[in-house]
Order: C-alpha cells, then sequence, then structure tokens
C-alpha cells in the first residue's frame, strides 16, 4: 500500500497526482465534525472572554457612561470582536491570514482612549470611534508595505518574541487569579488564589488523563469544573444572568456619529501601529505552532483584516481589534490547528454579542478559574517561544547578546510597570508594551549584528543561510 503523501510547506513541490484533495490539506484547513468544530470554538471564546469585555468595562466608567451603556459597549465588543474574527479565518480577496487567528478588542488602545474621552460620555466616545476609523483605514493602506518587515523577523526576532507574548500574558493571567478587581475587598484573597490553583490542577490532570478529543477540551472542561467548584465556595456571580436580556442588536452608532479630532486621530495612529506590529509578531508565532509559516502575503492579509475589522468596529460601537496572543497558547496546548474551529469561535462571539443572557452564561466563570487555567495557556505560548529559540543558532555571533538584551528591555514593563512614568504619555503606548518594545530592540540589534556589521569574508553561505532565516519558504496560496 502506498504510504499517504505527507504535506509539505514548500509551494514550489509538485502534488502528487494520484492523491486526493483531502490527502493534501493542510490540518489548518481541515474541518471537524460538529459537535467537535462548536466545543473546540467556544473554548477559544472561553479563553478570549475576559479580555474582549475588559477594554469597553474600563473605558465606558472612565469616559462616565452608565452601567446599562457600559454593559451595551461589551456586547457590542463581542459582537464586532467576532466579525473581526471571521475576517482573519475565512477571509475574502487578499483579506484575511486565514490561519486560527482569534481578533478582539486591543489593550494597547485603552490608556489613550481613557485619556481622549474622559469624563466626555457620549461624545467622547464618538470622538474615541471617529480616530480608530481614521487610524484603522490609514493602516489598511499601510498594510502591503508594512508586510514586508518579515524579513527582518528571522528565528533569533521571532523567537524572543514569542517568548514576550506569552511572559508579558502571564501577569494577566495572575491578575485573574487574585479576583481581576484590585480595589474589591477579596482581591488576592486564599480564597481566589486557591481556585485558581484548583483550576490550574484540574486542567493538568485532564490533560494528563483524558485521550483524543477529550484531551484537547481540556481547557473548557477546566473551566466548567472550576466554575462548579466555585459555586459552593460563593465567588460565582449569577447577577449577570438576572439583569440581561434575551436579544440585543449593537444599533448603528448608538452613541451618534463619530468626531474627528486630530489628537485624538494622532494618539490612535499610534496605536494601530503598535497593534500592527504585535499582530506580526503573533502571526508568525502561530505561523510556526501550526507549520504553515506566514510569508509576506499572510501577514499583509492578517494585517488587512485586522484594520478592515477595527474600521467596521465602530459603525457598531466597538474599539480597535487586534490578535489575542492567548489563543495562541490553546492553539500550542491543544493542537487542533484548524482555522475553521476558530471561525466557529468568531461566530459564537457574534451570538454573544446579539444575545445578552447568553453572553452572560460565559461570564458566569470566575476570574479566579480563568487565572489558573491561564497560566497553562500563557505558559504555552512562552514554551514555544524558547523552542523557537532553540534553532536562532545562539552560540553563533550575537545571537544570544540579541535575545538578552531584547528580553531584558521587553520585561521592564511587567517588572517595573511605573519605570516610564516621566515619559509623554503618548510614548507610553509603545513602552508599556513589553511585546513592541521587545520587539523593536530584537530587530534593530539584529539589523546591527547580523546584517549592516556582516564582515566582508563571511561569504555567500553565511548569506545565503541568513536569507533563509529572515525568509521563510513560501507557502501555497490559502
Amino acid at each position: 500500500m502506498a504510504a499517504t503523501p505527507r504535506f509539505r510547506n514548500d509551494a514550489s513541490a509538485a502534488p502528487d497526482p494520484e492523491s486526493s484533495p483531502s490527502d493534501r490539506k493542510h490540518p489548518v484547513d481541515e474541518t471537524l465534525p460538529p459537535l467537535k468544530m462548536f466545543t473546540s470554538g467556544l473554548q477559544h471564546v472561553a479563553a478570549m472572554y475576559a479580555g474582549v469585555v475588559a477594554p469597553p468595562m474600563i473605558v465606558g466608567p472612565a469616559v462616565g457612561l452608565t452601567a446599562k451603556e457600559t454593559a451595551f459597549l461589551m456586547g457590542a465588543s463581542l459582537f464586532t470582536a467576532g466579525i473581526a474574527t471571521l475576517l482573519q479565518t475565512l477571509g475574502f480577496w487578499r483579506i484575511g491570514a486565514r490561519l486560527p487567528f482569534v481578533n478582539g478588542v486591543s489593550f494597547a488602545g485603552v490608556t489613550p482612549m481613557v485619556a481622549i474621552g474622559k469624563d466626555r460620555g457620549h461624545d467622547g466616545i464618538a470622538v474615541i470611534f471617529g480616530a480608530i476609523i481614521v487610524a484603522s483605514l490609514l493602516g489598511f493602506v499601510l498594510a502591503p508595505y508594512f508586510c514586508k518587515l518579515v524579513r527582518f523577523f528571522p528565528p533569533v526576532v521571532t523567537g524572543t518574541v514569542i517568548t514576550l507574548i506569552g511572559v508579558s500574558l502571564l501577569p494577566v493571567a495572575f491578575n485573574w487569579s487574585q479576583g481581576g478587581n484590585a480595589t474589591a475587598d477579596d482581591y488576592g484573597s486564599t480564597t481566589n488564589i486557591t481556585m485558581a490553583a484548583v483550576t490550574l490542577v484540574i486542567v493538568l490532570a485532564l490533560r494528563k488523563l483524558l485521550r483524543g478529543f477529550l484531551q484537547q477540551i481540556a481547557i473548557l472542561l477546566g473551566l466548567v469544573i472550576g466554575t462548579l467548584v466555585a459555586i459552593p465556595v460563593g465567588i460565582t456571580d449569577f447577577g449577570a444572568i438576572k439583569d440581561a436580556d434575551v436579544i440585543g442588536f449593537p444599533t448603528p452608532f448608538h452613541f451618534g456619529a463619530p468626531q474627528f479630532e486630530i489628537a485624538a486621530i494622532v494618539s490612535m495612529c499610534i496605536v494601530m501601529l503598535v497593534c500592527m506590529t504585535e499582530s506580526t509578531a503573533d502571526m508568525l508565532a502561530l505561523g510556526k505552532i501550526v507549520d504553515r509559516p506566514a510569508d509576506e502575503r499572510t501577514i499583509e492579509g492578517g494585517l488587512r483584516a485586522d484594520t478592515l475589522g477595527s474600521a467596521i468596529s465602530p459603525l457598531f460601537n466597538g474599539f480597535m481589534c487586534s490578535a489575542f496572543a492567548q489563543n495562541i497558547g490553546l492553539v500550542a496546548m491543544t493542537k487542533v490547528r484548524s482555522r475553521f474551529v476558530v471561525a466557529a469561535g468568531g461566530g459564537i462571539l457574534i451570538l454573544l454579542g446579539l444575545c445578552p443572557v447568553a453572553a452572560s452564561v460565559i461570564a458566569l466563570v470566575p476570574l479566579p478559574v480563568l487565572g489558573g487555567a491561564g497560566i497553562v495557556l500563557f505558559g504555552s505560548v512562552a514554551a514555544s517561544g524558547i523552542q523557537t529559540l532553540a534553532s536562532a543558532a545562539l552560540e553563533k555571533g550575537e545571537n544570544a547578546l540579541i535575545v538578552a538584551a531584547a528580553v531584558g528591555v521587553g520585561l521592564i514593563p511587567i517588572a517595573a510597570p511605573e519605570f516610564y512614568h516621566a515619559f509623554p504619555e503618548d510614548l507610553l503606548v509603545v513602552l508599556d508594551s513589553g511585546i513592541s518594545t521587545g520587539c523593536v530592540v530584537a530587530i534593530v540589534l539584529n539589523l546591527a549584528f547580523n546584517h549592516l556589521g556582516r564582515k566582508p569574508d563571511a561569504g555567500p553561505d553565511a548569506e545565503q543561510e541568513d536569507h533563509e532565516k529572515a525568509n521563510p519558504a513560501p507557502v501555497a496560496v490559502h
């Protein structure tokens, strides 16, 4: 019997004429049975839910919105995150990375949005939406040029950035484990931390004991079991279900027509560049994990989906969208690489945005429970980065120094959150993101040590080796 042909990333390889299309299908393009598709997609939603609703929970009260209006913003954010995720996973024309890539509200914009709309109510939200629309359209135009930066992301850079993504996300899991709200009386209580630890143990035990599909959804099962355990403990809040409507639609321009102010637009343009940088790094990371390296065309499509989704979001009262790195950890852990699974998650997000009572069911998961699972998820991202660095030839040249400096700078916002407190507020958009600063340092040092400083006698072999590292083999059009 002939061996089943293996998928190859090299687009120049001619397919076996005797093999069926399904034999040549990459795991990223595979579809799963409906039940597996739904539960795996739901797992992605559970992992990202808190991250999607957190920015509107912060921005709403800061600009003077009522609790009901803030809840409306949360539903709109879920709805627009679903649209952006579908653009990213399914795509059309040259829009979408067509990878299992989840999009949601970017945290990078929270600080400038609060500064723009502080105490201005509906007018503040309208100005924020106007700035997001302009910045997103600018990003859409820049995407074909921005994607060419992929040649400056060899393994020494991508491994560093992937590691920083995981490490930067761990404090989010730690905050959730303590309760999520630093002003609450029970923040950091033994009850909260114990529940996080119990969930962590449950997830690890399920991963060890289960097999097949059940092992793949261990995170979702862990969240369900952790939530059930949390009910008698008293940290599960059912109030959201009681107050939620069955059906609700994010009415276009609910807070009024967008307003355009130059200062706000400049601030959000900076945020957009930060988001594009992080999304590029995330796509490279995900491409490594799913064994489909992200080339320039993939990144261009992904950035276009990011920016188009962000431009559409304000129409439905949503904020700027970008990649959710925590879901990369979920892909790495479960080994479920199908983009259609994530597309199913995008569909679930849209339904949650249209059905507030259903969204409130997901919100039943206490943050300490989510935090316990998050430690595994985000740690998996960091582990993937370390694995990439293992192939980065750290023993050659100054590669180890590049990693050391980039990781050190990238950890500053985590280890010393007030380090840049004296810098202008606009710069903090970049400096407070360890992923962005670490990425910039890694790129600059890689150029300085491995390109600009190359000795003339390095030889063609070294040049070819650098080219292959910096330019992954193109993948087939998907």
